[in-house]
């Protein structure tokens, strides 16, 4: 409850982000085309995030004939969450052992692996993993972190246009420091607020996990992908970092700044509130 909460309040704030900067910069009229910016922007992130990231790395959906150990547990974890069954992927161009579950509902989802994430966890791991996925699903993760990813890049947007075209502020001899703040400061303060709703989904998706799953196997589990994360050390192009958040580890070597603005809590945090669980 607290989780879903503090996520409607930040997602709130992101949008008066938009709208601010739609009325700061062209009046009634900007801010009717920011909402009307915002509107669209979430749609299209509802129907076709999915399809995006899918797409992006390459991901083979299984048919039903395949893979039938990891589609039963899969199964068996839906059941339990009282869930349709999901489709289910092998992402190949996935980067290293990791897992994502995408959709646009319960009804549309889809949970991904890569073939690295089954050889390196036993079975228990696995389910785990795939618990934590399906929390996700349940807790309708994927919408909200693309909803709240979309109003972020919108914010970017709309700064980069005040920065080259200036807005009817400046007309007006608006106050420049107002200005640099507009175009500077906001932009970070919509990614802290982004970053921040990633966290806390991914808190819930663990306590999620550990319902369906052992929660010391997920423990276990995280540790392996973080130290396999850590060995491989990626730097993704920005597109593909774009996606870090729905992985269950970020897979992306993490400059300084990334670091303040993860989209991941710690994992030691992670690990140590799975393992206080029973």
């Amino acid at each position: 409850m607290m989780n879903t909460l503090k996520t409607t309040i930040l997602l709130g704030l992101l949008t008066a982000i938009i709208l601010g900067f739609g009325q700061y910069f062209g009046g009634q009229d900007g801010l009717f085309v920011a909402l009307i910016v915002s509107i669209v922007m979430n749609i299209g992130s509802y129907w076709f995030s999915d399809r995006f990231v899918l797409g992006m790395y390459g991901a083979k959906v299984l048919e039903p004939n395949e893979e039938p150990g990891l589609q039963s547990m899969v199964r068996d974890i839906a059941a339990r969450a009282g869930l349709p069954m999901p489709r289910v992927a092998i992402v190949h161009g996935m980067p290293g052992p990791n897992a994502f579950a995408t959709g646009r509902n319960p009804a549309h989802a889809v949970v991904a692996v890569s073939p690295s994430l089954m050889q390196i966890l036993d079975e228990r791991e696995l389910r785990a993993v795939l618990a934590h996925e399906m929390g996700h699903v349940k807790n309708r993760d994927i919408l909200i972190c693309s909803i709240a990813a979309t109003l972020a890049g919108v914010v970017s947007y709309l700064a980069n246009m005040a920065m080259f075209f200036g807005g009817n502020r400046d007309r007006e001899g608006g106050n420049p420091l107002a200005m640099l703040f507009m175009v500077i400061l906001t932009p970070l303060m919509a990614a802290m607020i982004q970053f921040a709703i990633s966290r806390s989904r991914e808190y819930g998706a663990d306590d999620r996990g550990a319902e369906y799953a052992d929660p010391h196997a997920l423990a276990s589990a995280l540790r392996k992908l973080d130290a396999a994360a850590r060995h491989m050390n990626l730097v993704g192009k920005p597109k593909h970092e774009a996606t870090a958040s729905l992985f269950i580890v970020n897979p992306f070597r993490a400059s300084f700044l990334q670091k303040l603005l993860s989209t991941h809590p710690p994992i030691e945090d992670r690990i140590a509130r799975l393992e206080g669980m029973r």
